[in-house]
């Protein structure tokens, strides 16, 4: 059995996780300080990959990273880069699809974030991003966690805007989702039942850290 579908899948999830993180944190931390009516525009905006069947997904990105489009064009020419049908293709795939999910947990936990904490922290004479970094986020540390893990789980399940931008090349661009689907059209079904028992073991992996992330006692000030 060849484990090069898990290991790109792990790859690609993990790194998408970590771009989502940054990003979605970010974002949540901006956006929550904007009017009402910027905030709402905003969420519609960035939480639409959510509700956006995937494969719609696949093609909006299609359209600006394919080689004869704007950026796929421009990085081709310049870096002798192709952004579509690389195994880290699928990268922007994960990240598109399963940021809504970190976005919209960061931002749900730093609203509930009482910011006396922070205006604490700055009367002893620490600055905002010491009192973000150290008081906030241990603080929230619960439901970001939680909106990590969730996108872990998106992107590492992602099938119709990975196999649009990055196809399917044995040894190359395969995920198990792809595999999966592949191994089913040729009529592989022993091998599919096997690749949909790792993605069953998996996701039951990713159900644990949630409910144990959720089961756990919330924190004040970093501290249990």
């Amino acid at each position: 059995m060849d484990w090069f579908p898990l290991i790109n899948s792990l790859r690609i999830a993990a790194i998408s996780t970590v771009v989502v993180f940054f990003l979605g944190v970010g974002a949540a931390q901006l956006i929550k300080k904007l009017p009402r009516l910027v905030k709402g525009v905003l969420d519609v905006v960035l939480t639409l990959p959510l509700v956006l069947p995937p494969t719609v997904v696949g093609y909006l990105l299609l359209l600006v990273l394919g080689p004869r489009r704007i950026i796929g064009a421009w990085a081709l020419e310049t870096f002798g880069l192709r952004l579509t049908m690389t195994w880290w293709s699928a990268i922007f795939a994960c990240v598109v699809v399963a940021f809504p999910l970190m976005y919209r947990t960061a931002r749900g936990a730093f609203e509930a974030y009482d910011s006396a904490l922070t205006d604490a922290a700055q009367t002893l004479g620490k600055s905002r991003r010491w009192a973000f970094w150290r008081v906030q986020m241990p603080v929230c540390r619960q439901g970001i966690l939680a909106g990590a893990v969730l996108a872990f789980a998106r992107a590492l399940g992602e099938y119709g805007a990975t196999s649009m931008v990055a196809g399917y090349t044995p040894g190359a661009t395969a995920t198990v989702s792809t595999t999966v689907y592949q191994l089913w059209r040729t009529g592989d079904d022993a091998l599919a039942f096997q690749w949909v028992m790792v993605n069953i073991a998996i996701s039951a992996v990713v159900l644990l850290a949630m409910n144990w992330l959720e089961g756990r006692p919330r924190t004040q000030g970093g501290r249990a």
